[in-house]
């Protein structure tokens, strides 16, 4: 018996190589940290994912003692988003939009108000060191007397004001309370405490009702005002 074959024509070889690679292709793409072309492969990454690059990235410097009350506080401090360091997974190979934001924590007799007092955006990936310096018009001395600062380094857009803190810590209390943001993004923060926390807790115990009291929750402009009992 004479058996005939069909060869392929040249067309049909093309489109199934095409199709090879392009399933090579999808069942290849980079995990994450994978690296690529000497970077890191971060296209993809999540919210969480980005957080945690930054977690390992952010340093705080020059805040150990918190405000001193002379005038000159934090004049030393600074927010340091480092270079990766040799035996690290290398750079990122898309820069990490990353604000680096700095707000008051004031207490009053009604409770704890937040306000930012400056955000600063800069493009991060590892590949250099970016300093941002703790503004000047953070409050000192008696101005300051019961305000802490908080400062926060987090990845994309500006906060929105339900990815602020629900619950503002006391300021006299700073250094060991815990802050819980309402998302993910942010990848280190740090809280300071006023110059004389002792003191300022004194003054909060003894001081009475406002007789504007501004009501709990979110105000129109960010800021947060929360009764000193709150949970």
């Amino acid at each position: 018996m004479h058996t005939t074959r069909t060869r392929p024509s040249p067309g049909v070889l093309t489109a199934g190589a095409a199709a090879l690679a392009l399933l090579a292709t999808g069942c290849s793409q980079p995990s994450t940290g994978a690296r690529t072309d000497g970077c890191r492969a971060d296209g993809h990454w999540s919210e969480r994912e980005q957080a945690a690059w930054l977690r390992t990235a952010v340093a705080f410097q020059g805040t150990a003692d918190g405000a001193d009350g002379t005038g000159s506080a934090y004049a030393h401090a600074s927010v340091v988003v480092r270079a990766q360091h040799p035996g690290d997974a290398g750079p990122l190979c898309q820069p990490l939009s990353v604000q680096v934001e700095f707000w008051t924590l004031t207490a009053t007799t009604t409770g704890t108000r937040m306000s930012s007092v400056m955000r600063q955006r800069l493009d991060a990936d590892g590949s250099r060191t970016h300093t941002v310096r703790f503004p000047a018009g953070l409050p000192t001395g008696r101005d300051g007397a019961c305000a802490g600062v908080l400062v926060a380094a987090y990845a994309g857009a500006p906060l929105t004001g339900e990815e602020l803190p629900g619950q503002i810590p006391d300021p006299a209390a700073a250094g060991e309370a815990d802050v819980r943001f309402g998302t993910e993004r942010v990848g280190a923060y740090r809280l300071l405490p006023p110059p004389d926390p002792a003191g300022c807790a004194t003054d909060r115990r003894t001081a009475g009702p406002s007789p504007a009291a501004p009501s709990p929750g979110p105000s129109p402009s960010g800021s947060s005002a929360w009764d000193v009992f709150h949970p």
